[in-house]
């Protein structure tokens, strides 16, 4: 059984697609646990305001499983499978832990490097579990936010 933290954020109907999200993820894993969520800035283009929050739940799946539910949940969302990498995303489910699984491969790096360099990313990653050791950096996900340089990137903490 892993224990597994997933990214999810939209930009496009935000609201509306992570409650369609949250909906296909509690229907798949009952454990899942859900951080607050946050509104901020699209980075990396020109764009509404994103909404991010992290998941986590408990999985016997293999990681293909669970990575093909995401890609499922993503297009039910009406997120097109080719969509470009920096644009407006009606939903992205991005795997940033598997356990202390360590992937280098097309698609998927584990544990995901932009954990630690988002701050959409790790702020709501401190919410769920603040004292989750990162796999490779065996530090908590305090102590990583702490020393964090990106606490300037705004966000609001927003009711789903």
């Amino acid at each position: 059984m892993a224990e597994i933290f997933v990214a999810a954020g939209s930009n496009v109907d935000a609201a509306n697609n992570l409650r369609t999200a949250l909906a296909a993820l509690r229907a798949s894993y009952a454990s899942l646990q859900v951080s607050p969520a946050y509104r901020n800035k699209a980075v990396g283009f020109e764009g509404d305001d994103f909404i991010n929050l992290v998941v986590s739940f408990d999985s016997d799946q293999p990681i293909e499983t669970v990575r093909a539910n995401l890609q499922r949940i993503e297009t039910d969302c009406g997120r097109p499978r080719e969509a470009p990498k920096w644009a407006p995303r009606s939903m992205d489910l991005d795997i940033l832990l598997f356990g202390n699984e360590f992937r280098n491969e097309p698609g998927l790096v584990l544990p995901r490097p932009d954990l630690i360099k988002r701050a959409y990313m790790l702020k709501p990653m401190v919410d769920l579990a603040p004292d989750l050791k990162h796999p490779t950096l065996h530090r908590s996900m305090r102590e990583l936010w702490d020393a964090f340089e990106g606490k300037d990137h705004h966000m609001a903490v927003v009711d789903l």
